[in-house]
């Protein structure tokens, strides 16, 4: 995110007085750029200048030679004696005592001086230290410290000296701020710019944002910069894109000025440094600097090549088949033919790739220390191409930060220019005035006008603008906006730093931005009151919440499948599960299917957490299955002049698969942890059945079981699960029960893995839609409890019928609680244990009334599957 620091703003547009970083964030918010963060002094506490008084040169055992430093920091920071190990008794003037390791300062120069409780860049707060058997009171700052880079030069490296190098001409006494010297004591705002507004990825682009904000004047800074006649006579540049992306060519204008005879030891200015350290840049060298400050001021990257280490011509083309560069980073990369490259002719073939155009430069022609010739590029590229090659790379730069959000076309001429006259203002040379001005033909070419009524921008955004507001708008960004011949309607040109301004939406968004968004009324619907959930929204929550109660954790997972899933859960070839729906644009060609059911998502899911360290898995999901409708039922595409028509809503709707919601779970290996006791009891087939028990009561309904072979169930532990209407009819709502052994290995589960799946929208239509209450019973219950022995194929449920239908209305409830079977009941026979509860409305139950329900009992389950009472 771009750093504005106040200073360098107000050269380009007036900031009222008393203006602070949070001021000017506020007005900048106003006109859609959210504040990211302020920075306040990069340095606060007492940094001072001091002067040398004395230096004494003691060399270490570690072969090093440190200073011990009397330094005067002025009257107000002086100290008569630093350390009662270092007096200074016939010293006239107090001063402070300073180790330093540096050696480019003599006695009698003025130092930059950071006292105890001063906190440098980092942070790095500063406080008096023993050291190399002295109490070193405070820190002689160097130019990284105080976090204005590194300096260029002997004269400017290491420690600053005002006077010399960095400081060269200044003026200063000892004790005075250094802090405002240095001009570490600047306000930065940071900003948060939208990808579609990459000119705010400058001063010339914030600062005219503040004007717009404020009405304050603004100085277009490109508007004083005058660019030579451009031409051919200069750098020979040729653009061979042979392979444009889109059909839009790579590199469309392309711009070199030649600079000689630079010093190459001459130092960045102070401010140039200061400002450059304030945006969030790293001072490096005065070509390095000029660009990158053009390039922050303007919004135009620029890249500098040593003249020398460059053999012409410059070609901008696609990167050759397994073509290698060493970028300024230096790291080889491997260059991809879909890349735009910057060549010349110096290879040992005589083509070299020199650059990944609008990205980073190579290091072949990197500028240096010894670079007195330089070259500038300023050139115009395609965001797509800059955008893909610094994703493709990783290697994302300030340079393709702004060229995949657009530049300005009309600004190369104007950047080159403008570096190469800082670049001989400061260091000195001659620029060559042939400008290379190389561009494709009819480039740049004017923005398209975009038709705009004037009550457009009412339309859409819903209040009222006047045509003065919308006629002022668009011309205080810059749009060039004259009446229409034919229909009367505003023709609207952009200008040429917009590049986001392309339909008549773009030119709403701007006047209501301009005019304020406070204009725009925030209007909440109402709720209507006393509605509340519906019955289906109940009935999932419910659902949801008694599986969350029983332990298990609710997920989620993608509906993409692949079509081996079926084979994976064992579905037979006529499975009406294999005709899934398939997308047109899947998000990975592996899963182009939509699941036809819940557990095709929701086991891979399970598999997923036991591969990740779990030891067994409890999980479940409530979402929609995607079911097709009959084939060759195709949706209309409506027109984009209109609204849909009802009778095109509904054929789109008709189109669409049908999406009832499940609810499914996977229960495989311990049911809970471990404990002094031993392992807990593993999941299994009766707790799956239990779990949709639960589930099927929380909606309000009832479900029964049978025993029943569905993939992927295993064919012995398998059962379906039904819900009887109040007509009587059974309905298939889903099943439950241990997995198919082929199964739960072909997936990597637990041995014995149950789930679940069973589908909620038929649970909650099967439910009552009135709840009856029931009265608080006030006679004692009698306990009874019976053991049936039956067929091994009859299911519990319907022994359970038959005992609900001999005992009557005295039955309260009926409970399975065991299933035997063994020697002791006969061979292919079970015992059923129940527990009955029984209880009279009418008054407590005599023992001849037990008795007689118990007869009752016995014989209807006798009647309806052959059961015996177990002796």
């Amino acid at each position: 995110m771009p750093r504005i620091p106040l200073n360098w703003l107000a050269e380009h547009v007036e900031l009222p007085a008393g203006a602070t970083a949070e001021s000017v964030a506020a007005d900048l918010v106003s006109v859609g750029f959210e504040e990211e963060a302020i920075h306040g002094a990069q340095v606060t506490g007492p940094l001072v200048v001091g002067r040398v008084l004395d230096l004494v040169k003691e060399p270490q055992k570690n072969g090093k030679t440190i200073n011990w430093c009397r330094v005067d920091v002025g009257p107000e920071h002086n100290e008569e004696h630093d350390s009662p190990k270092d007096p200074q008794p016939g010293e006239e003037r107090p001063s402070r005592g300073i180790i330093c390791g540096a050696h480019n300062f003599v006695p009698g120069d003025l130092v930059i001086v950071s006292l105890p409780g001063t906190v440098l860049p980092g942070p790095f707060p500063i406080a008096a230290r023993k050291t190399y058997g002295h109490t070193s009171d405070g820190m002689i700052c160097s130019t990284a410290e105080v976090g204005l880079g590194e300096g260029v030069g002997e004269e400017t490296k290491g420690i600053i000296v005002v006077g010399k190098g960095t400081l060269e001409g200044v003026t200063a006494e000892p004790g005075d701020d250094a802090i405002a010297l240095l001009g570490l004591g600047e306000e930065v705002v940071e900003i948060n710019v939208t990808p579609d507004r990459g000119y705010a990825f400058s001063m010339r682009g914030v600062a005219r944002e503040y004007s717009h904000a404020t009405g304050a004047p603004f100085t277009d800074p490109a508007s004083t910069v005058v660019p030579a006649e451009g031409g051919r006579g200069g750098i020979p540049v040729q653009l061979s894109d042979d392979a444009p992306v889109r059909g839009a060519a790579g590199c469309t204008r392309f711009v070199a000025v030649e600079v000689r005879g630079v010093d190459p030891s001459a130092p960045s200015p102070r401010w140039m440094q200061e400002r450059l350290t304030l945006a969030g840049m790293r001072p490096i060298s005065l070509i390095v600097d000029v660009t990158n400050y053009v390039m922050l001021d303007l919004g135009q990257p620029l890249h500098a090549y040593d003249s020398h280490q460059l053999v012409a011509p410059i070609v901008v083309r696609r990167a050759h088949e397994g073509e290698m560069l060493e970028t300024l980073d230096d790291k080889p990369r491997a260059l991809d033919p879909a890349d735009l490259v910057i060549a010349d002719c110096g290879g040992e073939s005589g083509d070299r790739a020199i650059g990944i155009a609008g990205v980073m430069g190579g290091a072949s022609t990197e500028v240096s220390e010894k670079t007195v010739n330089v070259i500038i590029e300023a050139a115009t590229f395609d965001p797509i191409t800059i955008a893909r090659s610094a994703r493709r790379h990783r290697l994302p730069s300030e340079a393709s930060k702004r060229f995949e959000r657009g530049v300005d076309p009309l600004l190369p001429p104007i950047a080159a220019r403008r570096a190469a006259e800082l670049i001989v203002e400061f260091g000195g040379g001659e620029i060559d005035e042939r400008i290379t001005d190389e561009r494709l033909e009819g480039f740049p070419a004017a923005p398209a006008p975009i038709a705009f009524a004037e009550d457009a921008a009412a339309r859409v955004v819903g209040i009222e603008y006047t045509a003065q507001e919308v006629r002022g708008s668009l011309e205080m960004i810059g749009c060039s906006v004259e009446r229409g011949e034919a229909d009367g309607a505003l023709l609207v040109t952009p200008p040429t730093w917009r590049p986001d301004l392309r339909i008549r939406e773009d030119l709403v968004e701007e006047i209501a931005r301009l005019v304020g968004y406070d204009r725009i009324p925030s209007i909440v619907p109402s709720a209507p009151g006393g509605r509340g959930l519906t019955r289906a929204q109940r009935g999932r929550r419910a659902a949801r919440t008694a599986l969350a109660e029983a332990g298990l954790v609710e997920v989620t997972s993608a509906p993409w499948i692949a079509e081996s899933v079926f084979d994976a859960h064992a579905y037979g070839e006529g499975d009406e599960r294999r005709a899934a729906v398939r997308l047109r644009n899947p998000l990975t060609e592996d899963e182009p299917l939509l699941r036809t059911a819940l557990l095709q998502s929701l086991l891979p899911v399970a598999r997923l957490n036991l591969a990740r360290g779990q030891e067994s898995v409890a999980v479940f999901q409530l979402a929609s299955v995607y079911l097709p409708r009959e084939a060759g039922q195709g949706a209309p595409v409506p027109a984009a002049a209109a609204l849909p028509s009802a009778e095109e809503l509904a054929q789109i709707d008709a189109a669409l698969p049908a999406q009832p919601q499940r609810l499914a779970a996977v229960l495989g290996g311990a049911s809970g942890p471990a404990s002094w006791r031993g392992q807990a009891e593993p999941w299994g087939w009766a707790d799956a059945i239990d779990l949709a028990h639960r589930a099927a009561a929380a909606t309000g309904a009832q479900i029964e079981v049978s025993a029943s072979e569905h993939a992927p169930f295993h064919p012995g532990r398998g059962a379906a699960l039904h819900v009887v209407g109040e007509n009587g009819e059974r309905e298939l709502v889903g099943h439950a029960g241990e997995l198919h052994p082929r199964v739960v290995k072909q997936l990597g589960l637990p041995a014995r893995t149950s789930a679940l799946e069973v589908d909620v929208d038929r649970l909650i239509a099967a439910a009552p839609a009135v709840v009856r209450a029931e009265a608080v019973p006030t006679f004692p219950l009698a306990k009874e409890d019976f053991a049936f022995v039956v067929d091994e194929s009859v299911p519990a449920s319907a022994v359970e019928a038959a005992i609900v239908v001999g005992i009557g209305d005295v039955l309260e409830s009926v409970h399975l609680f065991d299933v035997f079977t063994g020697e002791q009941v006969g061979e292919g026979k079970k015992s059923l244990a129940f527990a009955v509860r029984l209880r009279s409305a009418e008054g407590t139950l005599s023992a001849k009334d037990i008795a007689a329900a118990r007869e009752r009992c016995i014989a209807a389950v006798d009647a309806a599957v052959g059961g015996v009472l177990r002796a």
